[in-house]
């Protein structure tokens, strides 16, 4: 009979294990006010929305179920949507059906706890974790972790305390916001930053407790650098010599479309301006889509600027190609994933120096950071980079490979799945325990071996069969 003390039986695991997939694994990520469907560039729909459906078709990849937990916005929406083999959209019912704007959904959200539990008892189908999105989504997700016990993993996608930092008359919702906050980041098994100054702005803003992790957002680049500059050129009537400066994204006041559109008044002729993105007449983006369009005209770049209207994800790519520069004037960013989907496209990006662009975008590398609210410093900028295409390839192909090594879907999900691994492993034996016949001490021997951080997740399968040897009598521990 072999004897195994406490270090040999860690590296038996180390010397046996194989990489484990978990095929049947289901994961829950939950969106109340994002749904991963939801046409990008439609009122409040953006980057949190691109970021739930992106996780959960990845992880569906490796093997994973995963369920979206959205809110059903329409009656005629469908309650289950499969978005791919292993990935579904789940839209829950709370409050009417119809579309509710973030800062007065707060009241439904006990509707959709219920809603969601009864979806699971309906349905039977067990979840080792919950990951949710946005401080709503993040109240929900406490509800649960305190009803069913579930470890529970929040992103942000932004921060009350910094949005509001600079507004006068925040809403009323702002104070319950901040509270909810602060009980994520403290009660949370895991919060993900998708960047260092987000990180900084928790800890700073929020709270000194609870566990942060920086994991950025991803993007499928391989969509976004499909096509050349040439080749989107063609496909959208645009001339070979005509110089682009391109904005993608909504029109609300804090995306700074006012600060670039004053920057171009300083800026010679020619030039095109291509506006990326719309709104319908009856959402709130319109007023400022309409104020944009009359500062147009009132400062004389009618000429020279195109209003595209809402672009799908499938041509999007040819817009960023076609760009010589893109521009992400925004006031606050806590990411800033339009800057990511250009530089995958090769485009050099000017942004504001402000939350997360400060780490996306690599200043005189990838393309350059500038004061935000600043249209003489803006202006100086895209100045530059329009008048040097060789710096401006420089850029591209720099920004390019940023994006290829650190902001590609598949590379953020491994460090995300990596991370749930982490925080379902010890429920995960705990199945492989009751199932097997083990006496009390045993039990109690394996126990301190997970609390001792010894495992990685990878060692899973050698624990099984080493519980089988236990249990067949042809393994003894013995303390070392």
């Amino acid at each position: 009979m072999n004897n195994f003390t406490y270090q040999s039986l860690v590296k038996s695991l180390e010397n046996s294990a194989t990489e484990m997939q978990y095929s049947q694994t289901a994961y829950a990520l939950i969106s109340v006010d994002g749904d991963p469907t939801a046409e990008i560039g439609k009122e409040e729909a953006g980057e949190q929305n691109i970021y739930v459906r992106e996780l959960g078709l990845s992880l569906a990849k490796r093997g994973c179920q995963v369920d979206i937990f959205t809110r059903r916005e329409d009656p005629n929406q469908e309650e289950i949507v499969q978005l791919a083999p292993g990935c579904r959209t789940i839209r829950l019912l709370a409050g009417p059906t119809e579309f509710i704007s973030r800062n007065n959904l707060f009241e439904y959200l006990p509707e959709f706890v219920e809603a969601w539990l009864n979806f699971q008892q309906r349905t039977k189908r067990n979840y080792a974790l919950i990951h949710t999105n946005y401080w709503l989504s993040g109240w929900v997700g406490l509800k649960l972790k305190a009803k069913l016990g579930l470890p529970q993993i929040h992103t942000y996608h932004s921060i009350g305390a910094v949005k509001y930092r600079d507004v006068q008359n925040p809403p009323q919702i702002a104070s319950i916001r901040h509270y909810v906050e602060k009980a994520i980041l403290e009660q949370t098994d895991c919060v993900i930053a998708t960047t260092p100054q987000e990180a900084e702005d928790l800890r700073q803003l929020i709270s000194q407790d609870g566990r942060v992790k920086i994991i950025p957002c991803g993007i499928d680049t391989t969509h976004f650098g499909s096509i050349s500059k040439e080749t989107a050129r063609q496909q959208l009537g645009i001339a070979s010599d005509e110089q682009i400066i391109l904005y993608v994204g909504r029109f609300d006041p804090r995306k700074g479309v006012e600060t670039l559109i004053r920057a171009c008044t300083y800026l010679l002729h020619p030039f095109k301006l291509y506006l990326v993105g719309g709104s319908c007449e009856d959402e709130i983006d319109f007023r400022e889509q309409q104020h944009i369009q009359n500062l147009v005209k009132t400062l004389g770049l009618a000429e020279v600027t195109v209003f595209t209207g809402r672009i799908s994800q499938a041509l999007l790519p040819a817009y960023y190609a076609a760009g010589d520069v893109c521009v992400v004037p925004s006031y606050y960013e806590p990411f800033g994933l339009v800057a990511i989907e250009a530089m995958a496209a090769r485009t050099p990006v000017i942004a504001s120096e402000v939350g997360g662009l400060q780490h996306t975008v690599v200043h005189g590398e990838t393309g350059l950071l500038v004061p935000p609210r600043n249209p003489n410093a803006l202006a100086i900028a895209i100045r530059n980079l329009l008048a040097d295409p060789v710096l401006r390839q420089s850029n591209g192909n720099a920004a390019y490979n940023w994006v290829q090594s650190r902001f590609s879907t598949q590379a953020v999900t491994a460090q995300i799945y990596e991370l749930y691994q982490s925080l379902t492993l010890g429920t995960f034996v705990q199945e492989i325990i009751q199932t097997k016949k083990l006496t009390p001490n045993l039990e109690r021997q394996i126990q301190n071996l997970l609390k001792s951080k010894a495992l990685k997740p990878h060692e899973i399968k050698a624990l099984e069969k080493l519980i089988d040897s236990f249990s067949n009598g042809t393994v003894q521990w013995v303390n070392g």
